[in-house]
């Protein structure tokens, strides 16, 4: 059976004292949780994060690595600075890295490569657009977001997908449980085509304005294993419910 998994990308926010509060809180909140809990902060922050969750059931990663193992390349962190660090995890193809930074299926795949030679665990993101959505593009987009970050790497154990809708993130809009529970039967079905995964045994997530009203109707859907959580992962009570919402 499949364990829950909720994390926290808290994007570019955060300061140390709000990191303080926030963790302080949430270490010994989540404490005998049902899910896995991780929290992703910004680059600055992570070494308050690991500190700050050491001996708790809280786990910590980054919310994007470099595809260079080092070098000269300005303002770049390299995935084996992360795994030296202490942390597990890194999101990586999160759709504003995508948008804004203007990242292709090639390059997430050589990030994933040089995440799996480094230790972390990867959570892979991929979703679509509502125009392509809108244009019946949905399944097409995300097939080949999955087929271009997976295929032909050394190794895939232990990675996670998370399926969020570009049109749901940020925006308080929301697939319905029914409509992200198809994308994630297609994307468990897509990944039985991709050597070095199980598909039975991989997490999916889903993203887009998870809130604590409709985390447990998504996390009920069979194929929805927990949660890529934006907004709500700064706000102790809310991230919390979240997690409890997995029970």
């Amino acid at each position: 059976m499949r364990q829950k998994l909720v994390v926290g990308n808290w994007k570019m926010h955060g300061s140390r004292a709000s990191v303080d509060a926030l963790l302080g809180d949430l270490a010994g909140g989540t404490a005998g949780a049902a899910a896995e809990v991780a929290v992703c902060p910004t680059y600055v922050h992570l070494d308050q994060a690991l500190k700050l969750c050491a001996g708790s059931t809280l786990s910590v990663g980054a919310q994007d690595c470099s595809h260079m193992a080092s070098g000269a390349y300005t303002g770049e962190v390299s995935a084996e600075m992360l795994a030296e660090l202490g942390c597990r995890w890194v999101i990586l193809g999160h759709s504003e890295r995508r948008q804004y930074h203007a990242e292709s299926d090639d390059l997430v795949a050589a990030k994933l490569a040089a995440a799996i030679s480094a230790g972390l665990q990867a959570i892979v993101c991929v979703g679509e657009t509502r125009e392509q959505r809108e244009n019946g593009e949905a399944e097409a987009v995300v097939g080949a977001q999955l087929k271009g970050a997976l295929a032909d790497q050394a190794s895939l154990e232990g990675l996670v997908v998370a399926y969020e809708p570009v049109w749901a993130i940020g925006t308080g809009l929301t697939a319905t449980p029914e409509e992200a529970q198809d994308m994630h039967a297609y994307i468990r079905e897509s990944l039985d085509g991709i050597a070095g995964v199980d598909p039975a045994q991989t997490r999916l997530l889903y993203g887009g304005s998870v809130k604590a009203g409709n985390a447990a109707e998504l996390f009920a859907q069979p194929d929805i294993d927990g949660a890529l959580v934006g907004g709500a992962a700064l706000v102790a009570e809310d991230f919390r419910a979240i997690v409890e919402a997995a029970r």
